[in-house]
């Protein structure tokens, strides 16, 4: 369902929820750095795979710090779009919850993937469902480091491409939310070079 403005599409968010977003950023009224900011401030967890000219990686990493999924930029043919699309609806709530009832505890990090909630030290960590597949993947393969590319594959359901900062950018978001609210222990690790690990490791 297309809408014409920023305002009709953050109201679509609101009410109907849908299984993904395809957000321009050039849209009349609010635009579409406006929609994410407004739409994840309001814990709207619907996955948004942002589409636009512009490529800079100034604007990838800021869309996807303040809420995107994914990021895609035109010219672009249907194809990618379409698959993109698809892995995002896989990520969703609905369809890509990891494996229901097997929750994860490591510490003060509690993983409730019945939920899609992460919890530290009692209180909710905020994930967005992406964030809290990114996390529950390295969880599950707790002490083991992943690299990008394996990242990207699990939780994007694609490869990665030049100087993809996807992965990246969402370890800064876990650490931001589930390091620093740690009270004893941080859990996110970085193998220079190669990829990332979680690991429950004393604070110093």
């Amino acid at each position: 369902v297309g809408v014409a403005n920023g305002e009709t599409g953050l109201a679509r968010l609101r009410f109907e929820r849908p299984d993904v977003c395809v957000l321009d950023l050039m849209l009349p009224g609010i635009d579409g750095w406006r929609v994410i900011e407004q739409a994840r401030s309001e814990g709207i967890g619907t996955p948004i795979v942002v589409v636009s000219a512009r490529g800079t990686e100034h604007d990838r990493v800021h869309a996807l710090e303040i809420g995107a999924d994914d990021y895609l930029v035109k010219p672009f043919s249907l194809k990618e779009l379409t698959a993109r699309v698809r892995a995002a609806a896989r990520r969703g709530v609905s369809e890509a919850e990891p494996r229901r009832g097997d929750a994860i505890v490591i510490e003060e990090l509690r993983l409730d993937p019945d939920n899609v909630q992460a919890f530290v030290d009692g209180e909710s960590a905020e994930l967005t469902p992406t964030e809290f597949r990114l996390v529950y993947t390295l969880a599950r393969e707790q002490g083991r480091v992943l690299t990008r590319d394996e990242l990207l594959q699990r939780v994007w359901g694609r490869r990665a491409s030049h100087r993809d900062r996807t992965v990246d950018v969402f370890v800064r978001k876990l650490r931001e939310k589930i390091d620093r609210q740690a009270p004893r222990h941080t859990f996110i690790h970085t193998r220079y070079g190669v990829g990332y690990k979680l690991e429950a490791l004393p604070k110093t």
